[in-house]
């Protein structure tokens, strides 16, 4: 029986239809729907989401949206279809379980099944701005205000006429009061997200957390561009005036967000972007920031992005008289969100792409409290901690995790959304690095003075001065000591930092406790190295720490 017993007028019921592509929804099976609306606008969209009682409207404009169970990604629930054209390709394990493609068929099915007499929303746009490269990806949701999301997150097209005539090479589609029936379909739970490169169609289901739409259209990307010779990674990136160009590696939590978008820099994008021949591209046309306890001060243009209309903040407090924000308030979660369009950011590049970077900064939150708040890398050490990709998970970003946060090693900075072997996205990394002789740190966000709960987190204003050292070239001639353990290169001094900031070992008050983290570090590293040996350069190993060494610390 249809949901629609009385059959209500939406408010942009009459202009469903306006920018329809000719290429309709029954093309992906789903047919008898009560309303469809197309590619609506961002306005059209608050007026269905405010009708629906899907959100709020807050201070200033920005939207406010509760994601339900799901207040983050659902890390275990995420299958790949294991089909004979891409099944050679994927790196199939922790991160790519493998799904069957009767029990795909069979879940699709179901859900085309479920859907019919029901609205949905449809978004045609693009992931990847540089024009050789994007996709034309379709978003089919449930929810108006996952319709908006995808239209913040992605790149919108340029006129109707192109929307009318818009063919998409993938498809998601993002169903949360759908929910799967784990001893039947072989689900983990009743949420899944599902992808299947050969019918090129992603199913998500029982769940309404804006980010599982983002990181599908993601990894999908991570499949196919590298197959292309495009290296995919998960990263933010800024221009300075010169025209240098750094790129951010960094896990959710680690900076990423908060230190590209520095108003002496102009931003080519915060999550995701793609490096070909020609430079760095902005896979996505939308932020998707961590807000809570955000700063007025020391974050300015994000925290202004929470006060605009078209904004989109997930799970943030608000007073419901006032409509004023509380984002020092968690008790819905840690990972509240603010999802808005790159435009939003006054120091924004238009085009979302620029040349080839002069400097990578891999971004590491060390709860440990051990590692140096920055560190230049050889090309080797680079590639060793690339392939690591150690850091903390910080509460919020996945389901089930404390308020401690978690060291955890992820391969290239995001092994949940990397589809090949790390060998190949590391590969594609070292020639970029060698060709274009790019400059390489490593810089800690996280704890200093001691462990998590004994010493503090970084100050953002020390690391940005660092950052901004680096990337100024300012930190290339100054006095150097080199790492014992890992053998980078520690700078002795950087104006506007102390001294003893720079080198952690002074910080810790028990220097007996700070040199056991450290060897303990280390002896993590080269465990976790141990499953990437196999195949790697003997140079890249051998860039590893070392665990048998004295600090010799007083």
């Amino acid at each position: 029986m249809s949901q629609y017993i009385i059959d209500i007028k939406t408010p942009a019921q009459n202009q469903a239809k306006a920018v329809k592509s000719e290429y309709g929804i029954s093309n992906h099976g789903l047919r008898n729907l009560h309303n469809v609306y197309w590619n609506l606008p961002t306005e059209a969209l608050y007026e269905e989401i405010i009708f629906r009682s899907e959100g709020k409207i807050s201070h200033m404009g920005a939207v406010v949206v509760n994601t339900g169970k799901h207040t983050a990604r659902a890390a275990n629930d995420k299958f790949i279809v294991k089909e004979a054209e891409s099944e050679k390709n994927i790196w199939w394990g922790e991160y790519n379980r493998p799904f069957s493609t009767d029990k795909f068929n069979m879940i699709f099915q179901r859900l085309q099944g479920f859907l019919q007499g029901r609205d949905l929303f449809v978004q045609d746009c693009y992931a990847g701005a540089d024009p050789n490269y994007r996709m034309p990806v379709r978003i089919i949701t449930e929810y108006a205000w996952h319709s908006l999301f995808a239209r913040n997150m992605l790149i919108e097209a340029e006129t109707f006429d192109e929307l009318r005539r818009f063919v998409p090479e993938f498809t998601i589609i993002a169903v949360p009061s759908f929910k799967g029936t784990p001893e039947i379909d072989g689900t983990s739970s009743e949420t899944f997200i599902l992808l299947n490169f050969e019918q090129k169609i992603g199913l998500i289901g029982n769940s309404g957390y804006g980010g599982e739409i983002k990181k599908s259209v993601f990894t999908v990307l991570n499949y196919l561009l590298p197959l292309d010779g495009i290296m995919t990674m998960h990263c933010s990136a800024n221009v300075g005036k010169s025209g240098d160009v750094a790129i951010f590696f960094g896990l959710s939590g680690t900076g990423k967000t908060t230190l590209s978008a520095d108003p002496k820099r102009k931003l080519i994008g915060d999550d995701e972007h793609g490096w070909s021949d020609e430079g760095v591209f902005n896979f996505e046309g939308g932020c998707y920031a961590k807000v809570i306890a955000l700063s007025p001060t020391a974050e300015p243009q994000i925290y202004a992005c929470t006060r605009k209309f078209g904004t989109i903040l997930e799970n943030v407090v608000y007073d419901p008289v006032s409509r004023y924000l509380d984002l020092d308030d968690e008790q819905l979660t840690e990972n509240t969100r603010a999802a808005y369009p790159l435009s939003y950011i006054e120091n924004a590049v238009p085009e979302k792409m620029a040349g080839h970077p002069k400097n990578i900064i891999l971004l590491t939150c060390d709860a440990s409290g051990v590692m140096p708040p920055i560190a230049k890398l050889t090309p080797e050490q680079a590639m060793y901690h690339f392939i690591s990709g150690y850091t903390s998970k910080v509460s919020g970003t996945e389901i089930d995790l404390g308020k401690e946060p978690e060291i955890t090693f992820s391969a290239c900075f995001g092994a949940p959304f990397m589809v090949h072997h790390p060998y190949h996205y590391a590969e594609l990394l070292k020639n970029k690095i060698l060709k274009h002789n790019v400059n390489c740190w490593l810089v800690n966000t996280g704890w200093t003075g001691g462990s998590y709960g004994i010493g503090k987190r970084m100050s953002i204003k020390y690391t940005r001065t660092l950052l901004n050292s680096a990337l100024e070239g300012k930190l290339l001639d100054v006095e150097y000591h080199t790492d014992p353990v890992f053998g980078f290169q520690v700078p002795k001094h950087c104006e506007g930092v102390p001294d003893k900031i720079l080198n952690p070992a002074e910080t810790w008050d028990d220097k007996a406790a700070y040199e056991d983290k450290y060897i303990q570090l280390a002896s993590l590293f080269i465990e976790n190295f141990k499953k990437f040996q196999e195949g790697s350069a003997p140079e890249i190993v051998k860039a590893g720490p070392d665990r048998n060494v004295s600090l010799n610390l007083k």
